[in-house]
């Protein structure tokens, strides 16, 4: 079951399952080559993760993150991610520095050559590996089940005009931070970071303009 799991779960993350969507079990149990009895087990621990709805009499169907729960669900992750980038700051290796330095230089060149699609990932990864070195099991759980809900709007949001000008120097003031061994520096860093994040969703809330709907 973990493997249909897992497979469901990536394709949603990766938008190919728009919002709303209905999620058909015999077109699932025929890509996934599985039965409706394992893929109902999926479906129901992605409806326990906040990916997936599941309504009486008529299935599943993806799970549409409004804005305003966005921006609720950012005010947790600024507070456990806080926890976690100090905790990274305590524990991080000469390796594990030169590795967030790198990324910290390749964000910057994405971004130098506009290239938003790689800066995107490159955001993804940073957060990642900053986890990976705080090696704290039950926050990187909240986290991550928190990150599944919020990854079409941290995408989107990596994508609007002039947002890159702001969250790089935030992603590498985190970098520096961490790497200085600085617990306190780095949690700060991360909480500003997403007060940024929530300022944004907080604007994309009050515009009328339908192009900006992150739930899109």
């Amino acid at each position: 079951m973990s493997d249909v799991f897992d497979e469901l779960r990536a394709a949603i993350l990766r938008g190919e399952y728009a919002p709303r969507q209905r999620l058909i079990e015999t077109e699932l149990t025929e890509r996934y080559g599985t039965t409706r009895f394992v893929l109902r087990n999926a479906l129901t621990r992605l409806a326990t993760e906040g990916l997936v709805e599941l309504q009486p009499n008529r299935g599943a169907r993806v799970r549409e993150i409004s804005v305003d729960e966005a921006i609720e669900i950012t005010e947790i992750r600024r507070a456990v991610e806080g926890l976690v980038a100090a905790r990274a700051a305590e524990r991080i290796t000469d390796d594990e520095i030169t590795e967030l330095q790198s990324l910290g230089a390749a964000m910057t060149a994405a971004v130098d050559a506009t290239d938003m699609l790689r800066y995107s990932d490159l955001n993804a990864q940073l957060h990642s590996a900053v986890r990976r070195i705080a090696r704290h099991g039950t926050a990187i759980k909240i986290i991550e089940q928190l990150h599944g809900q919020m990854v079409r709007h941290q995408f989107r949001l990596s994508l609007v005009p002039g947002r890159p000008s702001v969250s790089l120097p935030e992603h590498l003031a985190i970098i520096e931070a961490v790497c200085a061994r600085d617990p306190a520096r780095a949690e700060l860093a991360t909480r500003v970071h997403l007060d940024s994040v929530i300022k944004m969703l907080t604007a994309f809330a009050a515009t009328p303009y339908e192009g900006m709907h992150l739930g899109r």
